[in-house]
């Protein structure tokens, strides 16, 4: 074998050990999924089946060990107070092993705002709607008789005198109060009177008053995600299909006559909710 042929041979075996390392390493990391962003979307009232819906996906990302960080899409009015609470305990549990950021598109509204708040970075649109902090409730009637019912207390058939309700409202408006307190800390630049007012802001004044973080889309939600989990090369996914979360028919919104959903609930109840004013005949 010639000098030359003899300098070709190492040279073809120096790169033979240094391209195959590179092939096995590229081969591994190919073998080996994206760290995955998942997103969640509650664009809905918050009642029961909703919930579930929302609960599901935030077990699914717990579980998931690939799902790195979520995004919480928000589009919401807020909803029943126990079913608020159901997703804001389920948050809790995600939050202690992923990092969670909420974008608002179109409102995050009293119970939207309450779950809004138990994540690590709010970003909303400068038309968005966030805010309403508070609770309202359906007082039961006054007790009365009804001559062809027989009851065994004067309560049985209303469940409550209508002070015991006014009592329950006011200790979930003061829980409310202290999830928001906690949540945004010393980010909540408004004053008192203004932030728990009840009054809904746009997404530029919420910024202003430390309600929300920054102004910013779902691409921007993903991005912080990412940076929050310290991560990169990362994959988006809607965690609704593959957590099994299957479209329901429920409403939660009374119709009427004619069919038209009005903003109110159907059932009587304490809500975190947001009632829009009714447009002037």
């Amino acid at each position: 074998m010639s000098e030359a042929d003899q300098r070709w041979e190492r040279i073809r075996n120096i790169l033979l050990w240094l391209a195959v390392p590179l092939i096995l390493g590229l081969l591994a990391a190919s073998a080996v999924p994206k760290p995955i962003i998942g997103v969640i979307r509650l664009e809905d009232a918050i009642y029961t089946y909703s919930a579930q819906n929302t609960i599901k996906q935030i077990q699914y990302a717990i579980e998931r060990p690939e799902v790195r960080a979520v995004v919480i899409v928000m589009d919401s009015p807020g909803g029943t107070v126990v079913d608020t609470e159901s997703i804001y305990m389920e948050l809790t549990r995600l939050r202690e092993k992923k990092p969670v950021v909420t974008v608002v598109n179109g409102m995050a509204a009293s119970g939207g705002y309450y779950l809004s708040v138990n994540t690590d970075y709010i970003f909303a649109k400068p038309t968005s709607l966030v805010g309403n902090i508070g609770v309202i409730g359906y007082l039961p009637p006054a007790p009365f008789v009804i001559e062809d019912i027989i009851t065994t207390g004067p309560y049985k058939l209303w469940g409550a005198p209508r002070d015991s309700d006014m009592r329950q409202v006011e200790m979930i408006k003061e829980s409310f109060f202290q999830a928001v307190k906690l949540g945004r800390g010393d980010r909540l630049t408004g004053s008192d009177s203004v932030t728990f007012s009840g009054q809904i802001f746009s997404g530029i004044d919420g910024l202003n008053i430390g309600l929300i973080d920054e102004i910013g889309s779902e691409n921007d939600g993903a991005e912080k995600a990412a940076e929050l989990a310290k991560i990169a090369n990362y994959e988006v996914l809607d965690l609704a299909h593959p957590s099994g979360v299957e479209e329901d028919a429920f409403f939660f919104f009374m119709t009427d006559e004619n069919g038209i959903t009005m903003p109110y609930p159907r059932e009587a109840g304490i809500y975190m909710l947001y009632i829009p004013p009714l447009p002037v005949k």
